[in-house]
């Protein structure tokens, strides 16, 4: 067992008498609120500035800037962070008076059926909620670290693991329950009135008082003024109207247009394409089962009704669209007993169900957004690829059809769909290109004769890039690369976190011995969105998945803090290897192998694959870290890795997730060699 010494407070660090909160309580309240805060800013910037829903961890990368700052700042300043709570207030002010929505046009794919622009450009407005969100967690992150030299390290560490764990918990908890974002601005001013402690009255009315009244008051004003439903993913607006005598009910995500709900005879007999798959399909005559994969609001449920659906399926992963959909759709397809509904993902659903059926419609599934904690991967991502095709293909009957529609905007998106599903069904899909912008239907029987097309598809073209597959289930990319966008926007986060770790902690000499770990930090975060996007893979892109997974790696780090605490474990080089040997294990078992497993199997196997190099990694952290001589120090370096770690995610697009392993081992291997000698034999 590691020995624990006690360091002495420094100046500045807050020490127990200083504050009235003891300081284990107090170290657990400030890590809670610091990943409430983190959780709660990406949630809620992105639902007002879509550029954000493109670029989710633009802020978590300005989060993780701010809480390395705010670790490296300890010890070099006596005044409490009053700045943080004056910024959020800035920053939601900002935001509440400047929304965003794209024209993604303009953009090429990469944005997506975006219907209007309004508010500050990109390069205006993206800078500004990066620098303020670093600022924002700044503040909470130097009260943790004001902590961590009154404690033993690991013990430290350990309250700060108990604390990120509540934090987490909190903010699912009040997702689960729709909570709207006022209840996120009451949580962090009470947050802010009981950790800043006061040192004069009129100072910590102006600076904590003030600012935590003006966030409460414009989210209040948000929640109570816009009629926002607030979904797990997405601020839901709603505006019920009448074309003529049809009511319609338009509903808007995050500021953009995403669907609306139509009697089917009118959506029939406006827009074609809802039509074309039972046309298509040669069983559209029986149609006994029917699963439709983004319901949404009812509308496409509304019509397999009209067109004869003894039983209908309706997958959608949103509950508030389906909420909606049940409460104001004219033709009330929610209410009909032949509908049964599913909030899940719908990828998961067809990896869980045994069910076969005469039709399987993905319909217009865009979720206009990515998952929060990995670089590219959108929600419906794993749709799209040729191993979820062919899934469909499975779940067919003898004689039953898979049809696909949306406006897909660029026609080598159409010709990599179709090439995608003729790869997974083994023969041509019938294509029929409606309208204007790429608007198409794709559909294809389970046999070559279940399928009625009226002329037979061309084939992909030369330039057409190859079906999207789980390990790049990048449907929207043209090329393996990087888009210039990205790239320029990542140089550019790394050098301002460049000049401000310097200004703000002065020389790098003081991270110098802590090099190793600083790579730690780069190749965990690489190591965790591997096991995001593979659990979202393997149960569901949900964000009931996506909590699980955070909190599953949290307790795996706890895991290993308390097994370095009680036990005496192997020395570093031979964690190291443990490390390396998991890497390899986690390379060797591939995803479909997992997905061809029983759910209950599946967990277990999952967990055992994805959380023994998170111990591993964990061990070789917790026991450098008793052994370090500057603990906010050197924790502060391992933080800022993880910048470096969520730039070096959007490798992704070039090499798959898979690859990220090799990118972690690789980085893994530098840390060893960077270990101080005097280290290696703990």
């Amino acid at each position: 067992m590691i020995a624990e010494v006690d360091t002495p407070s420094r100046p500045g660090s807050g020490a127990t008498g200083e504050h009235w909160i003891p300081v284990r309580a107090r170290l657990i309240v400030a890590s809670a609120f610091m990943l409430f805060l983190e959780l709660a800013l990406i949630r809620w910037t992105g639902s007002n500035i879509v550029h954000l829903s493109y670029f989710t961890n633009f802020v978590l990368l300005g989060s993780f800037l701010g809480i390395g700052l705010g670790f490296l700042r300890v010890g070099r300043s006596t005044r409490q962070p009053y700045y943080s709570p004056v910024v959020l207030a800035a920053l939601v002010l900002i935001v509440y008076y400047f929304p965003v929505t794209v024209d993604r046009q303009t953009e090429g794919v990469l944005y997506f059926t975006s219907l209007s622009t309004s508010g500050p450009p990109a390069w205006a407005i993206l800078p500004v909620v990066f620098a303020a969100a670093a600022l924002v967690l700044m503040g909470p992150a130097e009260l943790v670290g004001r902590c961590f030299p009154e404690l033993p390290r690991l013990e430290a560490y350990r309250y700060d693991l108990i604390g990120s764990l509540t934090g987490i918990a909190m903010f699912s908890l009040l997702s689960l329950a729709s909570a709207p974002p006022v209840a996120w601005g009451i949580i962090a001013a009470c947050a802010y009135g009981v950790l800043l402690r006061p040192r004069s009255i009129g100072r910590y009315l102006g600076l904590v008082t003030f600012p935590s009244l003006v966030v409460i008051a414009a989210l209040a004003v948000e929640t109570f003024t816009a009629g926002a439903l607030w979904s797990p993913y997405y601020k839901v607006t709603y505006q019920q109207h009448f074309l003529g005598d049809v009511p319609i009910m338009d509903i808007a995500v995050n500021g953009i247009p995403h669907q609306q709900a139509i009697p089917a005879a009118a959506r029939l007999q406006w827009e074609r394409q809802y039509a074309l798959p039972y046309e298509r399909a040669a069983s559209a005559a029986n149609l006994d089962d029917v699963l439709i994969v983004g319901a949404g609001s009812g509308t496409d449920v509304a019509i397999a009704l009209s067109k004869g659906a003894k039983h209908v399926d309706a997958v959608e992963i949103d509950p508030k669209l389906r909420e909606l959909g049940g409460v104001y759709h004219p033709d009330r397809p929610y209410q009909d007993p032949r509908v049964t509904t599913h909030i899940t993902d719908g990828r998961a659903y067809l990896e869980r169900t045994d069910k076969k059926y005469d039709l399987i419609l993905f319909a217009l599934p865009d979720s206009l957004t990515l998952v929060s904690g990995a670089s590219s991967l959108r929600l419906e991502s794993y749709l799209f690829t040729q191993q979820a095709m062919r899934a469909a293909h499975d779940h067919l009957k003898p004689g039953g059809a898979f049809s696909m529609y949306n406006y897909y905007r660029e026609q080598w998106l159409v010709d990599r769909l179709a090439s995608t599903a003729q790869a997974a069904f083994g023969h041509k899909p019938c294509v029929d290109e409606v309208g204007s912008g790429q608007q198409a239907v794709i559909t294809a029987g389970v046999t070559a004769d279940a399928q009625r097309c009226a002329s037979e598809w061309a084939g992909a073209k030369a330039d057409t890039p190859p079906p999207a597959v789980d390990d790049r289930p990048f449907l929207y990319l043209h090329g393996r690369d990087i888009p210039s966008i990205y790239l320029i926007a990542l140089g550019l986060i790394l050098l301002v976190s460049i000049v401000a770790v310097r200004a703000v902690a002065g020389p790098f000499r003081r991270m110098r011995p802590y090099a190793d770990l600083f790579l730690l930090g780069v190749s965990f975060l690489l190591l965790e969105t591997k096991n995001v996007t593979g659990f979202a893979l393997l149960f569901g892109t949900t964000w009931v998945v996506n909590a699980i997974v955070f909190a599953g790696v949290l307790v795996a780090v706890l895991a290993a803090v308390e097994v370095t605490r009680r036990f005496r474990t192997p020395p570093l080089p031979v964690m190291y290897a443990i490390l390396l040997g998991g890497l390899v294990l986690a390379a060797l078992v591939p995803n479909s192998w997992l997905l061809g497993l029983p759910v209950p199997l599946r967990v277990v196997c999952a967990v055992v694959v994805a959380f023994l190099p998170i111990f591993a990694a964990n061990v070789v952290f917790a026991k450098r870290f008793a052994d370090t001589s500057d603990a906010t120090v050197a924790f502060g370096a391992n933080l800022l890795g993880a910048i470096l770690g969520g730039c070096l995610e959007y490798l992704s697009l070039v090499i798959g997730y898979e690859g990220l392993l090799v990118v972690a081992g690789l980085l893994y291997l530098g840390a060893f060699a960077l270990l101080p000698r005097t280290a290696r034999a703990l």
